[in-house]
């Protein structure tokens, strides 16, 4: 039979448990609590016992009598025990219908004896020391057990009148958050079949508190929006790249079309030819530099890391671009202002990748008479590789947009290009763990920042 979703849950499982072990202890420190005062008041019983025969045993015989009545006389609850028998087992006086058996001198014993007196014979189970006297006499004094059995008795009933409600506190405890817990699995549960169904902006619920689950319920939120960004980003580049390969190629048609028509020479075809390539080129750089970056941000370089010199690499850079930057008349420089020693972990071809963007665009989009810099400097812990240019720079509002795919502001419109340089520089920045900024106004000041580089 299937047990209820409530009795499977680990919450009521995990109460039954400690309940258990609560029931365990109280059961262990109720019986050491017990054994200890039956075994002091054992002693106390033992000590009085022996006492009352070290004092007896020395008196006369007619004082043996009067103190073994005295002693049976005071005795409205019926506990104690006191004889003495002849030297062959016969009663003299006392309270005792037969010597007991078994009973070694002097030494404290358990025993069950038939107690006799006016109420008539009672058997009883009694602690009792035996002594033989001087004339051969036997003294016995004993004392009723009762006292043990009751302290066991009231024990008993401590621990069933504490343990019964302990337990069954526990198991409503148990109740009551194991349904909190089902129910809040239940919505988790109705959730996420809507997140499986494909409602990616559906988010698990969380209750504003610290406890485990709204821990995991965040860091799955948090999951799920990077996913929703992704996808919604993926469908933008799928739109992205349906669009800007569609002109290219439109072209290409066109023009292939009217070579068709039109061209009545070999060189007219070959020159309608050349121009079908270039925009097939350009289609195919479009495809090219989106799976560059795919294969960036998939991770798939981080095999490649080592330790990476900054300060070589920024020189050659420099030394690629500097003969576009003198056809354009732009001064092009590497810039000592600190960290000339900077080395960090990474992917050197990636690294130098990202520069040369960025010093692409920094030549790129500064006028003729500007200057284009390169830099190292140190802030802190952090080295930071700084590219900045005396261009028309990038309006604040267009700062982050800059590095998603295929975005053009309206500065660089008339400019040839893919619009995928700043976004393949974000991807390799990305996967390295460094941070990217742009700013500066006017001009632009690209920033990568390497954290805690050596």
């Amino acid at each position: 039979m299937r047990l209820p979703d409530l009795v499977r849950t680990t919450t009521f499982r995990w109460t039954l448990a400690v309940a258990g072990a609560f029931v365990l202890c109280t059961l262990l420190l109720f019986g050491f609590v017990y054994w200890q005062t039956a075994d002091y008041l054992t002693m106390q019983i033992d000590d009085l016992l022996t006492n009352d025969i070290r004092i007896a045993a020395p008196e006369p015989r007619s004082r043996q009598i009067e103190r073994i009545e005295g002693r049976l006389r005071d005795d409205p609850r019926r506990i104690r025990i006191a004889a003495l028998f002849t030297s062959d087992g016969r009663p003299i006086v006392g309270n005792l219908e037969s010597l007991p058996a078994k009973v070694q001198p002097d030494v404290p014993t358990n025993a069950e004896v038939v107690r006799v007196d006016n109420r008539g014979r009672e058997t009883q189970t009694v602690r009792l020391v035996k002594h033989i006297l001087p004339d051969g006499s036997i003294l016995v004094l004993g004392r009723n057990n009762d006292e043990i059995d009751e302290i066991a008795e009231i024990v008993g009933r401590a621990l069933a009148l504490g343990l019964l409600p302990a337990c069954a506190l526990a198991l409503v405890i148990g109740t009551l958050l194991s349904r909190r817990v089902v129910a809040r699995l239940s919505d988790v549960n109705r959730r996420i079949q809507r997140i499986v169904a494909g409602d990616l902006r559906e988010r698990l619920p969380t209750h504003g508190g610290d406890d485990a689950f709204d821990q995991l319920a965040g860091g799955v939120n948090r999951m799920l929006g990077e996913i929703e960004a992704l996808i919604y980003e993926i469908a933008g580049v799928g739109d992205d790249i349906a669009h800007d390969l569609r002109t290219p190629l439109t072209r290409v048609r066109v023009r292939l079309e009217r070579g068709r028509d039109h061209a009545t020479t070999l060189e007219e075809l070959r020159a309608v030819a050349d121009q079908a390539i270039v925009g097939l080129d350009q289609a195919l750089a479009i495809v090219t530099a989106l799976l560059r970056i795919a294969e960036i941000e998939h991770g798939r370089r981080l095999e490649a890391f080592g330790d990476v010199a900054l300060a070589p690499l920024l020189r050659e850079v420099c030394d690629l671009y500097e003969p576009i930057a003198e056809d354009k008349h732009v001064t092009l420089a590497v810039a000592s202002t600190g960290g000339n020693e900077a080395v960090v972990r990474g992917d050197r071809d990636l690294l130098f990748e990202a520069v040369a963007n960025l010093a692409d665009n920094a030549v790129k989009f500064t006028p003729a008479g500007g200057r284009v810099e390169l830099s190292l400097a140190r802030r802190g812990g952090d080295t930071v590789i700084r590219v900045n240019d005396t261009g028309p720079g990038i309006p604040e509002t267009e700062r982050e947009a800059v590095t998603k795919r295929f975005y053009r502001s309206d500065k660089s419109r008339g400019s040839g290009g893919l619009g995928l340089g700043l976004s393949l520089v974000a991807a390799i920045v990305k996967l390295h763990g460094f941070g990217f900024t742009i700013g500066g106004s006017p001009g632009c000041t690209a920033e990568i920042v390497c954290p805690q580089a050596a």
